[in-house]
């Protein structure tokens, strides 16, 4: 299925549309539904610090303090947090539920959603790279549920968002190597998909790297991601200098979506990096809150404090910020 410039410019919505610099400004509005955060919190030695409780953590919004509705640590269910800052489980049914959290068992786990380039330029390590995902979806909490998406020129849904690992591994081994590579095209429609699920949610990359045949440029998408909120990681199997290009682009969609991008040529390599990414997610902290008042309609600067950590020695790993969506 061929796709247009302007299909695949609808398919990012209201996220694209907020870049738009219209001169019209007041024919818009500022909406703005419940954001959630998922982030790492490490020491100077990168060690992962766990444990923290929601009174450990100041959200700010462009410097405005932002009240927590929900806190969860890994793949634990969320807490709801009162106006006192104690914290209770939301539970199935329970009439105190916050708005968009009346499914608190779609916040239990990560929805992680694998995209796998199976094009011509992946021909050389398409089974070794079939094995390294296939280890890190028998390796996922029994709580995180995966999708397996292969694309080359277009997108094809292996396997629909599952926690059963094994139906996952079963859609992964039916892909079949493709042609050209429209990687930042099928990464939209992915993120699409992602942003309709409730919870946390991650997009995992593997790709040789280099795109001739996306009609979308790659910043676009990493806005799309950044406003969603959803991290995304990057395993290229081509060498970091070979493609300056893709590598620098790899980057910047890693760091401003709060993920992280890998370079990884070998086997052991893929595997040490869905290892990495595992761990990132078991050891993830998810807050949820609704936005106070803020007049700014264009990208809002997010800032987690930790305010037991008085020697700033912890650092944070999460997305910067994001756009409000508007609409007519």
């Amino acid at each position: 299925m061929t796709i247009s410039r302007r299909g695949f410019m609808a398919v990012a919505g209201a996220g694209v549309l907020a870049r738009a610099q219209d001169a019209q400004r007041p024919l818009f509005r500022v909406k703005v539904d419940m954001v959630v955060l998922s982030f790492q919190v490490t020491d100077s030695k990168n060690h992962y610090i766990n444990g923290l409780k929601p009174s450990d953590f100041h959200i700010y919004e462009d410097g405005i303090a932002q009240k927590l509705s929900t806190f969860a640590e890994g793949a634990n269910a969320p807490l709801a947090i009162a106006v006192d800052g104690t914290t209770k489980p939301i539970l199935d049914g329970n009439k105190d539920a916050l708005p968009g959290m009346e499914r608190p068992d779609a916040f239990v786990g990560t929805n992680v959603f694998v995209l796998f380039d199976t094009s011509n330029f992946m021909y050389r390590g398409f089974v070794y790279a079939e094995d390294a995902i296939a280890d890190f979806v028998r390796g996922l909490d029994r709580a995180d549920s995966v999708a397996v998406y292969t694309f080359s020129r277009n997108l094809s849904r292996a396997a629909a968002l599952t926690r059963d690992h094994a139906d996952a591994i079963t859609g992964l081994r039916s892909a079949v190597a493709g042609d050209d590579t429209a990687l930042y095209n099928t990464l939209l429609l992915t993120l699409r998909d992602a942003a309709k699920v409730p919870g946390r949610k991650v997009v995992i990359v593997f790709s040789n790297g280099p795109d001739n045949a996306s009609m979308v440029a790659p910043d676009d998408v990493r806005a799309v991601a950044e406003d969603e909120g959803i991290p995304i990681y990057v395993i290229s199997t081509n060498e970091v200098n070979k493609d300056p290009i893709s590598s620098g682009v790899f980057r910047r969609i890693a760091q401003r979506t709060g993920g992280k991008a890998y370079w990884a040529r070998t086997w052991q390599k893929q595997v040490e990096a869905f290892e990495s990414i595992r761990e990132d997610m078991s050891n993830s902290y998810t807050v949820t809150y609704y936005p106070a008042p803020n007049p700014n309609e264009g990208f809002r600067k997010i800032n987690v404090e930790i305010v037991s950590d008085p020697g700033k020695k912890y650092r944070v790993q999460c997305r910067p910020g994001y756009r409000p969506s508007r609409s007519f």
